[in-house]
């Protein structure tokens, strides 16, 4: 499937294009004469451009309503978009998991799949996971692996454009691994790469808490916490794709590490101990002192990591993701402290999607590049400059 009508189209074949494809996808079926009304464009340019759509392999035509082939006469002619034509991938690369999604061209999940890694595991063990669990769901799901037109990748770290991790203390030998290459070697199709807490930005804004909100931050909360934000819809990654590493504020005058703040004996939690920072929790809710101070500890600081990006930003909203979206109480010490700071607090809520944020982030990732590349006309909110 290449572009839609097999050269470079004019920009106004492509505006067209884009529209009568938008129409498409939005209808049930519809016919020349729907397409004209809807569009607002002639129908001889509608014919036209069904016609290349359907040379591209997007558009077929659809079998005539029940009530139509009844009638005298031939029924009008019935186009729908073929989501089968192509498919998209979206992976998370975790500490603990690998996940992946796999969708039509339309963004309809059609399968998942996951695997737990350790995480110890080296760079190539958590790469074979991924590739183990992408050939698993592939044929499960019966989709050959020449049908993918783009993948989406989060991962932990600083990411560069190329997809290479600049930066990423979260899993081991993974600062300075060149992953979008890496993973490219795999497949026959574009691979982009993101840091997980954007690719969770934007897929709450795709199907989550933020949905009718363009300015946006999402905080993945874990004892090195990150941030991702969208600025008038637009994915922000900021000039060295560092913005929303509230992580290290604590190198700015807070010696105190996270790890320490939350232990409760003195020595710092391992930053990928998931299940030793969910017992000081539990000891949390059951009474224990010393855990409730822990706790009190780690809440104070995330509210002002998250603090200190809301008065740079000004979000209408803050979402709440990661582990730390099963914490009591997180979210009013996080809107009194707002309140204390800004002018006008954002509205703070907890994640809708949980621990398929990531993936479906990448997923978007995907989508939005295989519509930039074959029928939109300006960037999408995923786009790189």
């Amino acid at each position: 499937m290449g572009r839609l009508t097999g050269g470079d189209p004019s920009l106004l074949r492509r505006i067209n294009s884009a529209v009568v494809l938008h129409a498409l996808r939005g209808a049930e079926s519809p016919t020349l004469t729907d397409l004209t009304r809807i569009t607002g464009l002639s129908r001889p340019t509608v014919e036209g451009v069904v016609e290349g759509l359907m040379e591209g392999g997007l558009v077929v035509e659809s079998a005539p309503e029940e009530g139509e082939a009844r009638r005298q006469g031939r029924p009008a002619r019935r186009f729908r978009f073929r989501a089968e034509a192509g498919h998209l991938l979206g992976i998370e690369i975790g500490p603990h998991r690998v996940a992946a999604l796999l969708s039509g061209l339309d963004g309809r999940i059609v399968g998942a799949g996951s695997r737990e890694v350790s995480e110890t595991a080296s760079a190539d063990e958590r790469l074979e996971k991924v590739r183990a669990t992408v050939a698993d769901l592939l044929r499960r799901a019966g989709v050959a692996r020449s049908s993918l037109r783009a993948v989406g990748v989060g991962s932990p770290g600083i990411v560069e454009a190329d997809g290479t991790v600049r930066l990423g203390t979260a899993l081991p030998e993974w600062t300075g691994l060149a992953l979008g290459e890496r993973l490219r070697r795999s497949f026959r199709c574009p691979v982009l790469v993101e840091n997980d807490a954007n690719a969770a930005a934007v897929a709450e804004h795709w199907k989550g808490a933020a949905t009718d909100s363009d300015d946006i931050v999402f905080v993945l909360a874990g004892l090195s916490p990150g941030a991702g934000s969208l600025i008038g819809g637009r994915l922000h990654r900021g000039f060295g794709g560092a913005a929303g590493e509230i992580g290290a504020l604590h190198l700015l005058g807070r010696d105190v590490t996270p790890e320490k703040l939350l232990s409760t004996t003195g020595e710092p939690l391992h930053p990928l101990d998931e299940q030793a920072v969910a017992d000081v929790f539990a000891l949390a809710k059951r009474g224990d002192s010393g855990a409730q101070e822990a706790v009190e500890r780690f809440i104070q600081r995330l509210v002002h990591d998250v603090a200190a990006l809301v008065l740079a930003l000004d979000p209408e909203l803050v979402v709440v993701g990661g582990w730390a979206a099963g914490i009591d109480g997180v979210l009013d010490p996080l809107r009194q402290e707002l309140a204390r700071y800004c002018l006008r607090p954002p509205r703070v809520a907890l994640s809708l999607l949980g621990e398929a944020a990531v993936a479906t982030g990448a997923l978007r990732l995907a989508l939005d590049h295989v519509e930039e590349q074959l029928f939109a006309v300006e960037g999408t909110v995923t786009a790189r400059r």
